[in-house]
């Protein structure tokens, strides 16, 4: 099943983050720009071409992880929205991570 079609499962109390070979596979499924940065997060700056737009995006963004019960940071400035995502109570990916990554991206 494609991560758009799934949905954010609620993390249990043994939730382990996922090994390297399955981040790497979804990681090329999402295929749209996002990186895993330095500190094991996914990674994705999103440019527009005024302040407006790339708040509108963020709300958008708001939006969908408050559907999903999963949440990115999240950093506006001028033109950009940057999202970051992990799974905060096991500091690692998921698959949860993946499933919210490409929904933003169908945004």
């Amino acid at each position: 099943m494609s991560l758009s079609n799934k949905s954010c499962a609620p993390c249990l109390g043994d939730a382990h983050s996922l090994p390297f070979e399955i981040t790497k596979k979804l990681l090329l499924e999402l295929n749209n720009g996002w990186i895993i940065d330095k500190s094991s997060k996914l990674y994705k700056e999103y440019h527009f071409a005024d302040f407006v737009r790339a708040m509108d995006f963020a709300n958008k963004v708001a939006s969908l992880a408050e559907m999903e019960g999963h949440h990115p940071d999240l950093a506006i400035s001028w033109g950009k929205c940057v999202v970051q995502i992990w799974t905060h109570n096991i500091n690692g990916l998921t698959e949860n991570d993946f499933i919210l990554a490409t929904k933003i991206g169908k945004l």
